[in-house]
């Protein structure tokens, strides 16, 4: 009898934002030397409990399946020994996923795919302490379906990306197999198009440009992500920024992600010397630029009470429909409370014009 083994990890959102350049290894199948020669659909089928030959053709379609590594098609035949593992762009969870009534700010929805705009604080998968009040959660009762590790329908609410808690809005889910397989692909080759608006310290001295290094998790802090320029660590990573406006002392940028690395922007930013605005993690929650006087200190203390968080948020989203092949694009408002803050920095730089 071969050997089926499921591997299961529990997500921290906070170290999670646009994962899906990675692949994980869900399943993983060791074959006897008795086995006799089988179309690797249909042996899947056979070993796999609760799947259909339909959602494991898919997988493979999806070039989701491998055998010794290397990617194979639905008729490829198993011979004894091999190794064949099931490659998915998402983690594996290994706990029930409760219903819960939260509201939810759906932008769209069809059978295939909804849009969720999502509000900062919101922590979008169930894992390391946060078992309740996800984006999951929500999903689950949304959609009328609860989830397990043992669960006969793991479709449900598949999110093909991440956001941090603290980073407001879109958020594509996939509503079925096929639908999943076809965004994450997308994500994964980077065809998915992303922008973001953020607020960032600093006077940015030019009106654009593009960083460009890998980024891999501080050997320093495991909370944390660096780059790497020599570019012998870490994953590629490239984030494009243009100046939106300026405001004296901090400046106003829409930032274009090329690749999702965990928490890309914040690094990427942080590492050309302009930290996003409040952003704990990277050193933004305190005064990088202005006077010392304790005037600009309450303004600043009054800014960070405001937007309790990092200044941003994830704005627009593009890709193909999974089904129709059709361009989609959907474009969310800045939330209320970045949007009373670029306004308070608008003030004050216009006052510091006149004075």
């Amino acid at each position: 009898m071969s050997e089926l083994k499921q591997y299961d990890s529990a997500l921290d959102d906070e170290l999670q934002e646009d994962g899906e350049d990675q692949m994980f290894e869900h399943f993983r199948f060791d074959v006897d030397k008795g086995q006799t020669p089988l179309r690797i659909d249909k042996y899947i089928t056979e070993h796999m409990q609760h799947t259909s030959r339909h959602r494991v053709q898919l997988a493979i379609d999806a070039q989701y399946v491998r055998v010794g590594g290397v990617v194979v098609k639905a008729n490829y035949k198993v011979k004894p020994l091999d190794v064949i593992t099931i490659m998915l762009p998402y983690e594996r969870h290994g706990f029930e996923v409760l219903p819960e009534d939260i509201p939810l700010d759906i932008v769209y929805e069809d059978d295939d795919l909804l849009i969720v705009n999502k509000p900062a604080g919101m922590v979008v998968h169930p894992g390391c302490g946060h078992f309740t009040g996800t984006l999951i959660n929500a999903l689950a009762h949304h959609l009328g379906i609860s989830q397990g590790p043992d669960a006969e329908d793991e479709r449900m609410g598949v999110l093909v990306h991440r956001i941090d808690k603290d980073t407001s809005g879109l958020l594509l889910v996939a509503k079925n197999d096929r639908s999943q397989m076809i965004l994450a692909r997308q994500f994964f080759y980077h065809t998915i198009s992303r922008k973001y608006v953020a607020l960032v310290w600093g006077n940015v001295e030019e009106d654009e440009g593009t960083v460009d290094g890998n980024i891999g998790r501080d050997p320093n802090d495991r909370l944390r992500f660096k780059v790497f320029p020599d570019g012998d660590q870490g994953k590629t990573a490239v984030t494009h920024w243009r100046v939106l406006e300026r405001f004296g002392y901090v400046t106003l940028v829409e930032c274009v992600l090329e690749t999702g690395r965990t928490h890309q922007i914040r690094v990427h930013m942080n590492h050309i010397g302009h930290p996003l605005f409040n952003d704990d993690r990277y050193g933004g929650d305190r005064i990088l630029k202005g006077p010392l006087y304790a005037k600009y200190k309450q303004f600043i203390d009054n800014c960070f009470e405001m937007l309790p968080r990092q200044a941003l948020h994830a704005k627009t989203l593009g890709f193909k429909h999974p089904a129709t092949g059709k361009e989609m694009y959907f474009d969310s408002e800045v939330p209320p409370d970045m949007t009373a803050l670029i306004e308070k920095w608008r003030s004050y730089a216009n006052r510091l014009e006149i004075s």
